[in-house]
């Protein structure tokens, strides 16, 4: 996936359905957690379009369609994302290494857009680690060390030599995934009852349209997105950057 695709996809993929349902969304927390299902099996942005087309198709020979009720999540299209995604993978099977000159140009990001993205974080992790030295001294631990890893990484910032952002990226998931562990560890039983009682409300309505496999990385990205919302907490990755 190009860069620029990589780290704006969220953006791309939001756009395109609002112009394909013809009306603007609130962002529901079930279409964020989608898309990053998507984005962290590696489907391309292309694929993932791609599907969407064929879902509205598919949705306007249904009976919700002829009644007038119009597509209101990305939940529909999964399967159709699913299916793009695989043929693409079955197309660029045997078609050799991605040729050097058809990589993005330039960094999708200046070094000051990272720099100040990486403050930001900072001083929410900092600031989220004061209010949660009484209650939660682990997790206050936790964020006081991730935040200390994010500081770390600003010499990055700084070399003259073109920066590997998919290595900025992998460092980025996991400290946010360490930091995931902490959170669901230390969330209590009420609060994760709620969260998962307000989950399954929003993901009813599709349950038998996606597989076990799908279910289970869609809750986990749910629970994620709302457990940090909760806490207080930014999500580290380049991908929420745009």
């Amino acid at each position: 996936m190009a860069a620029f695709n990589y780290f704006n996809y969220y953006t791309e993929i939001e756009e395109y359905f609002w112009r394909k349902r013809g009306a603007h969304l609130l962002v529901s927390p079930l279409d964020w957690a989608i898309v990053e299902t998507w984005q962290k099996a590696g489907i391309p942005l292309p694929a993932v379009l791609k599907g969407i087309d064929r879902a509205f198709e598919s949705y306007a020979r249904s009976r919700r369609a002829a009644a007038g009720r119009q597509m209101k999540s990305l939940a529909y299209c999964v399967d159709a994302v699913l299916d793009a995604a695989t043929e693409a993978q079955e197309a660029a099977a045997g078609t050799g290494p991605e040729a050097p000159g058809r990589r993005a140009a330039s960094e999708p990001f200046s070094r000051e857009e990272l720099r100040t993205y990486f403050a930001k974080n900072v001083q929410r992790l900092r600031a989220a680690g004061d209010g949660r030295h009484a209650l939660t001294p682990s997790l206050a631990t936790r964020l006081g060390e991730t935040a200390k890893h994010l500081d770390d990484l600003a010499p990055l910032l700084d070399s003259p030599a073109a920066l590997d952002l998919e290595d900025l990226e992998r460092r980025l998931t996991i400290l946010e995934e360490k930091l995931a562990a902490t959170v669901f560890a230390e969330a209590d039983a009420e609060l994760l009852l709620e969260t998962r009682r307000e989950m399954d409300r929003s993901l009813a309505p599709y349950r038998r349209k996606m597989s076990a496999e799908q279910l289970m990385q869609l809750e986990r990205q749910y629970l994620q997105k709302r457990l940090f919302e909760r806490f207080g907490l930014p999500r580290l990755s380049l991908f929420y950057l745009t």
